[in-house]
This record gives C-alpha cells, structure tokens and sequence, in this order.
C-alpha cells in the first residue's frame, strides 16, 4: 500500500435540473486525485446551503437532523479510511464508497474493475494498448454519468442490455472537440475491451456469468491502405532538401521493406542486425505487440538506408539504428511528403507495413507462409488480410499461363 496517499471528504450542492433553487448535498470522497460521490440530504433550498461550512442553515426545517447525518457520513467515511491504511489494504474512493454500502468483495464494481485492470497491467499490455482501455475505461464513465444518471455500477448488473445500451451511446455519441464519431469497428473495439476487461473478472470471481454470452461482434471488412509499385516507386526517388522530410521518407521507405512497424523500427539497435544463414544481413528482433520472434532478410533498399545513418550522432548516443521520433510527429511529416510526391492517399506509417506485405511481397511471388514469418504474425489467417489479389498481378499470371498454353500448341503442331 502506498503511505503518501491523499485523501479528503467534502459536501456540495448540486442544483435540480428543472428548480434550480432546490439541491441535494453529496458526500464526495476522494483518493489520490480520483473520486467517488453519492447523495446524502435530498431537496433541500439552496440557499440552505453554507459551501463554506459545509452545513445546512436553520432556513431549512429539518437543518439539525440533517446537519447531524452528514457528520456521521462524514465520521463513517473517516473510519474506513483509517481501518483501511491500519490493515494495509488497498485504498481507492470507490471502494471506500463500497464498504460504506455494505457492500461485499461480490459487490465490485464497473469502475473499480477497470481501474485494477489498468493498474494491473502496466507491465503487461503496451503503453498503446493501455491507451487504449484508458479511452474505453472515459467512454464507460461517460455512459454511467450521462445515460444511467449513476457515477458506477455494480458488476452483477452488467447484462446484455447494458451492454447493447453502451454500444447505442457510442454509436450516437458526438465528440465536442476535432475527432471524428466513431466508426462501427472503433465501437466494436471498445466493446471488445469491455469483454475482456469483463472477461478478467470471472477469472477474479468477480463476476458469475458472462454478459458477452449473447452478443454478437460484427466488424466491417476494411480494405487496408497501400502503396501501388508506382507510388512506391514515386516517394523511394524523391529526395527531399528539408532533413527532417528526407528523414521521414527514409524511415517509411525502410519499413516498406522489412515490413517492420513504426515501434520495432525506433527500437532497432546494432544487436538485431545479424549475419544470417546465407552469408547476408538480417534483421532479427522481437515484435514489441505479439513478443513474436522476427528474422527478416535485409534487401539492398533498406540496407543502403541502415548504412545512410549508421554514423548518425543521435543513433551513435541512443545506440540505436535510428534517430528518435515520435509517432505523432512522424505521420503528420508523411502528410507532408505525400502531398509533395503527389500521392493521393493520406500517408500513414502503418501504411509502410500493408505495402511491404502486398506490393513488396505477395504481388512479386513470395509465399503467404514466407510473409506471414517474416511480418511476425502468429497464424496465418491473419496475414490472409494483406492476400489481395492485384489486377496488375492477374494480368500477369494470365499472360504467362497465355504464353505457356501457346507452347503447348506449338509443341503439338511440331509434333503432328
């Protein structure tokens, strides 16, 4: 248990939507910046209300009964707080909220499940990943707040309606800053999150039956962005006089070639490179999102670009093969050499990847297999995403089966 925790227990006003010259007090508890409320006195004037003394005046009737009942709340409080640090047990605002309900370990909650979800997989998940649950983890408060009017829920009331009443929010929902709404599979994956954050707390016996039991995922298919050889062909020649451009082309030119993603391209140091079996260089690292175990073959293309910055002085002091840059800042520095390469496509560096995969690759005859090692996919369904057939690759294998029956023909023509 951590010792420098804060902790504070405060009341306040909250006004009725509809009289706003009534409110109702809250006991709002607070935990290391993260807090929890519940109602304690109901339909009171607000002008009752002292903020600053926290105590209802004798201008409501009832004012020494109620003042009465908030200083055993806030007494209560106050004592599970302290049994709580005495027994070295995990402190949080909604489980003090809990333990004042009477509630049991059986009585967990939304919030409190995410909230150990998230703490508990620090060291598991990617900070990417983790990103990720933090937005459902927003999205989940928002729904609880806005549609079910409650600041938490307990677990055993999570059924498929919640669940088919969440997917309806997000559906519905209107970001009030520059994102765009959520597609259908932006909210399939927060609901994806959902399960397995779910799916977490029937393994903790948390939670006795699944609520996912009956619900069905439905993903759109998405035909991933790449490079035709053309466009590929127009950035790799370009150079550009502005190094930071000529630095963002280099690095996505490079994971065109090896397939890498952007996180396992910053990663790479001189160790991965390797002398492999054929007497040539190889890439061999492991990919930070599956821990899969990659060897990749170094084509000419992406060896020139190691050897360009090989005595670069960032990638000499951070020994790593690259100089560091932000995902963020890379993609918008795509946009830029996009736009002046003439590519109609909005470039992402994610994009690299699926054109290594379909261009570099699959339209040129290497295996499905082949390119399922060396993407570091760990089964092969999921390298059929990048299996598109090109029309530029069916011309080509008719005109060789053309060429080849032709043959045939005239064999048989010599023949007879």
């Amino acid at each position: 248990m951590t010792t420098n925790q804060t902790f504070a227990i405060t009341f306040l006003a909250r006004t009725d939507r509809k009289e706003k010259e009534i409110c109702s007090i809250y006991a709002r508890i607070n935990v290391n910046g993260k807090r929890s409320e519940f109602s304690v006195v109901r339909s009171i004037p607000l002008e009752a209300w002292n903020p600053t003394k926290e105590r209802i005046d004798s201008k409501y009737k009832d004012f020494r009964k109620s003042n009465a009942y908030i200083e055993q709340v806030r007494a209560k409080i106050t004592n599970i707080h302290r049994e709580l640090v005495l027994k070295e047990e995990s402190i949080s605002a909604i489980i003090i909220k809990n333990i004042f309900f009477g509630r049991s370990d059986n009585g967990k909650t939304l919030i409190e499940l995410f909230e150990y979800h998230n703490i508990s997989q620090v060291n598991v998940l990617s900070p990417g990943t983790l990103k990720n649950y933090y937005t459902t983890h927003k999205y989940i408060s928002k729904y609880l707040r806005e549609i079910k009017k409650i600041d938490d829920i307990i677990l055993a009331k999570i059924n498929y309606q919640f669940i088919t009443g969440f997917e309806s929010y997000l559906r519905n929902y209107v970001p009030s800053d520059h994102h765009r709404p959520l597609s259908n599979n932006g909210v399939m994956k927060h609901l994806e999150r959902l399960r397995k954050v779910t799916t977490m707390a029937i393994k903790l016996e948390w939670l006795e039956k699944d609520p996912f039991e009956r619900f069905k995922f439905s993903f759109n298919k998405v035909d991933r962005g790449y490079l035709t050889d053309k466009e590929l062909n127009t950035i790799k020649t370009k150079s550009f006089n502005i190094p930071r451009l000529q630095f963002v082309k280099d690095l996505f030119i490079f994971s065109c070639y090896t397939g890498l993603s952007y996180i396992d391209v910053i990663n790479l140091t001189n160790e991965n490179i390797i002398m492999g079996i054929d007497g040539e260089y190889w890439i061999q690292t492991i990919r930070q999102k599956t821990e899969m175990v990659v060897n990749i073959p170094l084509l000419p293309v992406a060896l020139n670009i190691l050897n360009n910055y090989k005595d670069h002085p960032k990638s000499i002091h951070g020994d790593q093969l690259f100089p560091s840059l932000s995902n963020q800042k890379l993609n918008s520095y795509l946009k830029e050499v996009g736009d002046i390469c003439g590519i109609q496509k909005s470039l992402t560096f994610h994009m690299a990847r699926h054109t290594f995969a379909t261009t570099v690759t699959l339209s040129n005859g290497v295996p499905i297999e082949t390119v399922s090692k060396v993407l570091g996919h760990s089964n092969l369904s999921t390298t059929m995403i990048y299996a598109r057939v090109l029309k530029t690759k069916i011309s080509e294998d008719m005109h060789k089966l053309k060429d080849k029956l032709n043959n045939q023909k005239d064999k048989i023509n010599r023949c007879s």
